[in-house]
């Protein structure tokens, strides 16, 4: 184990969308890719749906996976969705909670097993304001912007958490 993985501040974060088939996915693989370039792997990093209609065992959306093969990362053939209501044990066991949107961010925290959790949006920890909108139903294009703003705002927050804890 190197020096970077035991300095690393978070073992576990969850990612949070509406209905986690495509934002939160597309969270997930970049976060474990980004951990991974630099060398930091022993973070479990997962995601699920917090919305009302979010349910379990949904298909990833396949123009999600589709705009993340465009930039080389393969989302699970075999992902399926989580329903967070339903599955608070993964709520419990995060170190910090990453949400796309406000409203995940107030959602996630009626549940009692949040409390006491760092509970940030996307934009939050890229130290920007506002929500990375859902996709679905705005073709191709609104696919790609959500990936791209998912991308970069995970690019900021976490060279910043890498700068804070001097790893």
């Amino acid at each position: 184990m190197s020096s970077r993985e035991k300095q690393f501040p978070y073992k576990s974060i969850l990612v949070v969308c509406s209905v986690n088939t495509a934002r939160s996915p597309m969270a997930v693989e970049f976060l474990k890719k980004m951990l991974a370039d630099n060398g930091i792997y022993n973070v479990d990093v997962y995601s699920g749906g917090i919305s009302s209609h979010a349910r379990d065992g949904m298909l990833i959306s396949l123009d999600s996976k589709l705009v993340m093969s465009e930039v080389g990362i393969n989302l699970p053939d075999d992902y399926l969705s989580i329903d967070l209501k339903k599955h608070r044990d993964l709520i419990k066991k995060a170190d910090l909670i990453l949400t796309l949107t406000e409203q995940h961010k107030k959602e996630i925290k009626n549940f009692d097993e949040s409390k006491g959790k760092e509970i940030l949006t996307l934009k939050e920890i890229a130290e920007e304001t506002g929500d990375i909108g859902d996709p679905s139903m705005k073709e191709l294009g609104g696919f790609r912007q959500a990936r791209d703003e998912i991308k970069i705002c995970l690019e900021k927050g976490l060279k910043k958490i890498l700068i804070l804890f001097n790893i």
